[in-house]
């Protein structure tokens, strides 16, 4: 596929996905205010889910999968949902919005390590050099200064990078997996696995009890399942029909931008000079992750971008 300039109706749309998945943060900790991360976690899931499948209903996109397509949808749905989904919103009790943005997206940097195994793609000297500038970033995001008044939480760090690496883990699968024609009735099915793995996971393990209905925590889940997922994944694969994939990945970065600024303004989020330069290599870590290409090993298989599959939160 070229690489053309991208028309108003294209900039458009990726400025309304940059926005949805950018205030999935801010509206992941105002959820939390109301209800367990698990919870939380499964209600975005299971929302997300269904409005997924009518998407895929109205874009008449059943048929794709056989029955084994449909069975490891629903177990990629695993790590790429209920593991992704849980760690993150467990984390996001003690780290505000912007912090657990920019944390979160090292995943393309995950996805780069992971690909040269599961995808057949060789880094280049621009992939191993922008993952070393971010995880500089992190490091000084986690371990030094401030962030609204008190230390971030290294054990909340650790814990949003697990979440970034089954993120990681889950789409490098889900690309092997599926082809470009079947991705948008797996993402349906990934996410009912997803929400059933953290169903049973809230039944049985935490045991928190039904969060109780409230005008934030509906809002919440709305945002989150209706907009920050059904409705981003959405534009997510149009976008990919009609734009290479390797230039939709640089651009991630504006993501955690958008978290970072609404953090500000609604929460209140300071960072010092250090976290705001460690914050600064991330941002800078992703966009060279984005623009740079591997050589495939196999032929068959394509570079280590940010996968088509599962470009979003």
């Amino acid at each position: 596929m070229a690489s053309g300039p991208w028309s108003l109706s294209t900039r458009l749309l990726f400025l309304v996905l940059v926005v949805c998945w950018g205030l999935n943060y801010p509206f992941v900790n105002v959820g939390l205010e109301h209800a367990s991360p698990l919870w939380l976690a499964m209600l975005r899931a299971g929302t997300g889910a269904l409005a997924t499948l009518a998407v895929v209903t109205a874009y008449r996109g059943w048929g794709s999968l056989d029955g084994a397509g449909r069975r490891d949808a629903l177990l990629l749905g695993i790590p790429n949902t209920a593991v992704f989904f849980g760690l993150w919103f467990w984390a996001a009790g003690s780290v505000l919005p912007g912090i657990a943005a920019v944390v979160i997206y090292t995943f393309p940097l995950w996805v780069a390590l992971l690909s040269p195994v599961f995808l057949g793609s060789r880094l280049g000297p621009r992939h191993w050099v922008s993952v070393a500038v971010g995880f500089v970033g992190v490091a000084l995001i986690s371990q030094l200064g401030e962030s609204g008044g008190s230390k971030v939480s290294v054990e909340a760090i650790v814990l949003l990078l697990a979440a970034a690496i089954a993120w990681a883990v889950g789409t490098v699968l889900f690309q092997r997996r599926f082809r470009p024609a079947q991705m948008l009735e797996a993402n349906g099915f990934q996410l009912i696995g997803g929400a059933v793995a953290l169903g049973a996971a809230t039944l049985t393990v935490a045991r928190t009890p039904l969060p109780t209905a409230s005008v934030p925590l509906v809002e919440s889940v709305l945002w989150l399942g209706l907009l920050g997922t059904a409705t981003a994944y959405a534009i997510w694969f149009w976008l990919l029909g009609r734009t290479p994939a390797a230039t939709l990945s640089a651009y991630v970065f504006l993501v955690p931008v958008v978290a970072l600024a609404a953090s500000v303004a609604y929460f209140g989020e300071r960072l010092s000079i250090l976290q705001v330069a460690g914050v600064g290599l991330v941002l800078v870590s992703i966009y060279g992750i984005g623009r740079a290409r591997a050589a495939p090993v196999r032929p068959a298989l394509d570079s280590a971008t940010v996968p088509a599959g599962r470009g979003g939160d």
